[in-house]
């Protein structure tokens, strides 16, 4: 039996310009300006152009989008990907604006997409959501011990609409977020310190963040509580930030 061969690596070409935007609402949500600060400083020190935004409505998370998604195809210079940081509170699918009206998330995914967005085609779209996705709360668990057939692979002259993002959530389906009034969000204030002191393919950097929250114990009420983010890829490359 032949020995397994290791995969070859491909990657995302980073070279050219780096684009994020930020919305966060900070109203009712103590502790947003420290995850802002952190995402400056992230973004900063990563190379990214960086337009914040704060306190949008439903109506102008949608609008926001948009702009940032003409802005980039209006671009005559190479953009190598874009980031997405959603900072509300929320429900599952759904995030609240300032005014207090639901946005639906899957209606901001839809503006960077490779149909939408062309100056993205074919690369990386990362979203970052912290908000909650429902009220449940995770007190924890102690540890112990068909056929599909395949029509061309050669030379594609298409590519699928939803390829190339990375959805990142704070929590998983139907459960809180959490977030300290002063020190911000342990999801933001992890991510942001993994981005800018560890080097690897963003995959392998966001199983170190889980890994981080996963062992860290959040006290509500002073009750022990778990939480662990959620990642959801369709990335064909390795993406490096570093």
């Amino acid at each position: 039996m032949s020995s397994p061969q290791p995969l070859e690596e491909e990657t995302y070409d980073m070279s050219g310009a780096r684009l994020a935007l930020t919305l966060c609402v900070t109203k009712a949500r103590e502790g947003s300006e420290a995850d802002l600060d952190a995402l400056e400083r992230m973004f900063q020190h990563l190379g990214f152009e960086s337009t914040m935004k704060r306190d949008p409505t439903a109506q102008q998370f949608q609008e926001e989008l948009e702009k940032f998604q003409q802005a980039i195809d209006a671009r005559e210079d190479f953009v190598s990907c874009a980031f997405v940081v959603l900072m509300a509170h929320g429900l599952e699918g759904r995030l609240k604006g300032e005014d207090e009206r639901m946005v639906e998330l899957e209606d901001l995914f839809q503006a960077l997409n490779n149909k939408n967005c062309r100056a993205l085609r074919a690369k990386p779209k990362v979203y970052i959501v912290q908000a909650c996705r429902g009220e449940q709360r995770d007190p924890g668990e102690p540890v112990t011990g068909g056929h599909l057939v395949m029509i061309t692979e050669e030379s594609p002259e298409t590519i699928p609409t939803h390829t190339d993002t990375l959805h990142v959530f704070s929590t998983i389906e139907g459960y809180i977020a959490y977030r300290h009034d002063q020190e911000g969000s342990y999801f933001i204030q992890t991510l942001v310190d993994v981005f800018i002191n560890k080097r690897g393919p963003i995959l392998e950097l966001l199983t170190e963040v889980t890994r981080r929250m996963a062992e860290a114990e959040m006290v509500q009420e002073g009750e022990p509580k778990k939480v662990n983010p959620e990642i959801q890829s369709t990335l064909r490359k390795r993406l490096y930030l570093q």
